[in-house]
This record gives structure tokens, sequence and C-alpha cells, in this order.
């Protein structure tokens, strides 16, 4: 993208009806590392591949827990997720502590996204350069949604943002007719599956670590009397291992 005379600030429409620092923003969202997302008729799970800057540096933490039933995946700018993530948080307690009732996901999904709209809007600000992916389990099943910097959400079966989500994307277009029915292992391993078609190939080297690693995987899980979860570190080992078996002969072995 270049710049132009149209994008000084968010309230200038160009000639052809963009508004150029809302394409800037989504561009944020793609230059972010990968982010999946995908449900069943009782789980939704979540699953990221984590970078770090620096060699010497940790890896930067890609989901957040909101609530007890509610969680996030981000890519994009970190800054601007924390400031959701906070926002989120508030307004999940404010909830509970007026209603005495979780907040349903959509209902959160709705404010976040109005909040994002008021960016795209008024003079003197900027849009969120994160893009979200929110899972949650309430009264009516588990649920994901996607929240854009331009104040759109969408519902969703399955979905990837981040670089290289066409690939995972792909991948699930052709798996999320069998996601329904699935066990939650079964939808983790094909939410590592559609995560390793964005991650590089290759042997993995000093300097820089291709495919999925325990280092730099992230899982998060919700349901049907599952609290929302992050798996990280060794607890992944199991998970990872099980990439490289066939469904088949996984279910031989469970035996």
């Amino acid at each position: 993208m270049f710049r132009n005379q149209y994008d000084s600030d968010i309230t200038t429409w160009s000639p052809a009806g963009r508004i150029h620092q809302i394409e800037y923003a989504m561009e944020a969202v793609k230059q972010g590392s990968a982010a999946i997302g995908l449900k069943s008729k009782t789980h939704a799970v979540l699953v990221t591949l984590k970078k770090t800057t620096f060699e010497l540096g940790s890896y930067q933490n890609k989901l957040f827990r909101i609530d007890d039933h509610i969680g996030i995946a981000i890519s994009g700018i970190t800054a601007d997720a924390r400031v959701l993530c906070k926002y989120m948080r508030n307004e999940t307690l404010n909830h509970k502590f007026v209603f005495e009732s979780p907040m349903q996901t959509e209902r959160l999904v709705l404010q976040v996204a109005d909040k994002s709209q008021v960016h795209t809007q008024r003079y003197g600000r900027r849009p969120y350069g994160v893009g979200l992916l929110v899972i949650g389990y309430d009264q009516t099943g588990p649920h994901l949604f996607e929240n854009c910097p331009s104040g759109n959400y969408y519902d969703f079966k399955a979905n990837a943002i981040g670089s290289r989500s066409q690939s995972a994307k792909t991948y699930l277009e052709k798996h999320f007719n069998e996601f329904e029915n699935l066990s939650l292992d079964e939808l983790i391993r094909h939410g590592l599956l559609a995560l390793r078609e964005t991650a590089q190939s290759g042997v993995a080297s000093e300097k820089e670590e291709q495919g999925l690693t325990t280092k730099n995987v992230s899982i998060a899980i919700v349901g049907k009397d599952k609290k929302f979860e992050i798996i990280e570190e060794e607890a992944l080992l199991p998970y990872l291992q099980a990439l490289d078996v066939e469904p088949a002969a996984q279910d031989t072995m469970e035996v």
C-alpha cells in the first residue's frame, strides 16, 4: 500500500468510496501470526502460532482469557489487543455483577464491534489494528466469532486470520462438514493441521524455528461442562505427536 492524500485521517473518504486507514488496519491483521478457530456442537477451539521478535526474547502470548466461558485469539498489534481485552473483561464482570449470570458471547462481540466502529468515524482516532477470534460457550451452545477493525463481526464454524491464513482456510473449507460431531481431541487435531499449513515447512534451524513446536503453539478450549483453558508448553506434546498418526491408527492405539 502507498500513501496518498486521502489517508491522513479517519474521516476522509477517497473518490472511490474507501477509507484508507481502515484498510491499513485490516492489513495490520494480515501481518500478524496466524490464529485459527473452529467449533463442534459441544466445544470451541483456538489454535495460534506464536512469534518472537528476538532470538533471546520470549514468545508473545496470542490467547487471552476473558471469563470462565469466553476467550480470544489475536492477530495484529498486541498493544491494541490488550486494550480490547481489558474492555471485554470489564464488560463481562459488570454483566455478572448486575444480572448475576454469565454474559452471552454474541452480546460481548457486538459491544466490541460497536466500540471498534466508533474509531472508524470520529476525527482524531484510528482503528484498532488487531483482529480477534472469540470463542465462548453459553446456554445457546459453542460460538466462534471474528471481530474486524472495521467494526464488522461474523459468526463462523471455522476461520483463520493472520499471515498465510488462506492456506489454513483452504484446509478448513475441505473439512468443516466433519467438525460438528467431532470429539474435542479430534477438533484440536484438525486445528493443528490447519495451523501447520500456515507454518513454514522443513526442519527447524538454530536461528529460526520452522513447523509446530511446544514453544510456538498455543491451544485454547471451552465447551460443555468445561471452562476456558489454555494449553501450552509440555502439555501440548501429546497433541503435536498425534499429528502424524492417521485417525484410524490412533483409534487402534486407544483401544
